[in-house]
């Protein structure tokens, strides 16, 4: 039975077109593009990604986690390695990663396969981070089953006044991208969708889908 409050709910996009002859050479490129805008749009929390994962025999699995660097060598996030996620992502390292900015009625659709940062950058950006968070990275098993939230907080306390560094479970990922689409919403639901492919040669396709 379909809810129709639910299903008349909907907005027609009319901010902004998305045309092949405007696209950067390549997908990093067009991404740094799109991110000033972000950046100058000053949305909350622009860096937040969706990123999914799955399991060899093809579970999925999704999460919110915080993009904190971008180049071409790849996305950068970091998390606690002995996770679901990193779980999953030691034994299936093909992710995608999406990012919606809903008030530039934009998203971005990133495939690629993941591998983890070096430990120089993890170290570097753990000793970066607020105290706290870093006490919180250093006590929490994260995924697990835990007896109840004072559980975390007796652990938290401990590490009170001690000199904190990076826990081996603690760390980046790089996501190497092969397939990046650029989706711009448009009048109707007739979006326009520019999808970058990775080729053989190295080089990059750019691609129009439907919508």
């Amino acid at each position: 039975m379909i809810n129709q409050k639910i299903a008349d709910l909907r907005l027609d996009y009319k901010l902004a077109t998305l045309n092949e002859e405007e696209m950067a050479a390549g997908p990093v490129q067009q991404f740094d593009r799109w991110w000033v805008e972000v950046i100058q749009s000053e949305l909350d929390e622009p860096n937040a990604m969706t990123l999914a994962t799955s399991t060899p025999d093809g579970k999925p699995s999704a999460r919110i986690v915080l993009l904190k660097s971008f180049d071409e060598d790849g996305f950068l996030f970091f998390t606690n390695y002995e996770s679901r996620k990193g779980h999953e992502l030691a034994a299936n390292p093909q992710v995608t990663l999406l990012f919606f900015w809903k008030e530039l009625q934009r998203q971005v659709r990133i495939e690629g396969t993941v591998s983890k940062a070096a430990a120089a950058i993890s170290d570097e950006y753990f000793s970066s981070r607020p105290v706290g968070s870093q006490m919180g990275a250093i006590a929490s098993p994260q995924s697990e089953v835990i007896p109840g939230r004072s559980f975390l907080e007796e652990k938290v306390k401990a590490l009170e006044g001690k000199t904190l560094e990076r826990p081996e479970h603690w760390g980046g990922y790089l996501v190497k991208p092969l397939q990046m689409e650029f989706w711009q919403g448009r009048s109707s639901r007739l979006h326009d969708r520019l999808l970058y492919t990775l080729g053989e040669d190295g080089n990059w396709k750019i691609s129009r889908l439907a919508p």
